[in-house]
């Protein structure tokens, strides 16, 4: 029997995917893949850089291409999934057994905590209410609507005047 993530799960794995993106300054995959023995999990890695060197204690693996299941921002993108990259394992989640549900492995393989709640694993601290979807995202543009620079005073005061360091500045 296979036990996979739920597709609430997925969604805030791949919002994970996008924040450590953000985070990181570079771009992170992440990928579900299935074990030996049925359970589903999801690897994070960073694809290597060409002509850098990696760290011995460094942790490679490859994701990408036609077959994987890529989830996040970089899943969107044709290049992603038509490439297998060489990637630095960052960390992972497995799925397993009740009563704790989720496993996390650290950048060397290591299980290193165990929760029966995804988002207590997760470096963010993020949790299904972080998740928004398309519907709720229109309600909210239309609750408060669009920002207009028209919206804008066009009235201005004059700049205030100040010290900074003894030295006369304008605000």
């Amino acid at each position: 029997m296979t036990q996979t993530f739920s597709s609430t799960e997925v969604e805030l794995l791949a919002k994970t995917v996008e924040a450590l993106s953000a985070y990181m300054g570079k771009p992170v995959l992440a990928e579900i893949d299935v074990t030996e023995e049925g359970y589903e999990w999801i690897a994070f890695g960073t694809p290597l850089e060409v002509g850098k060197d990696v760290d011995a204690e460094a942790v490679i693996m490859q994701m990408g291409g036609p077959s994987a299941r890529l989830i996040g921002a970089s899943a969107l993108m044709e290049d992603f999934n038509q490439s297998v990259y060489e990637c630095e394992f960052l960390w992972g989640i497995q799925i397993g057994e009740p009563p704790l549900r989720f496993t996390r492995i650290d950048y060397q393989g290591d299980e290193v905590d165990w929760s029966e709640d995804l988002a207590m694993l997760l470096p963010f601290g993020l949790d299904d209410s972080d998740i928004i979807t398309e519907m709720e995202a229109q309600d909210l543009n239309d609750d408060y609507g669009d920002f207009d620079d028209d919206d804008l005073d066009e009235e201005s005061s004059a700049p205030e005047q100040g010290t900074y360091l003894g030295k006369k500045v304008w605000h």
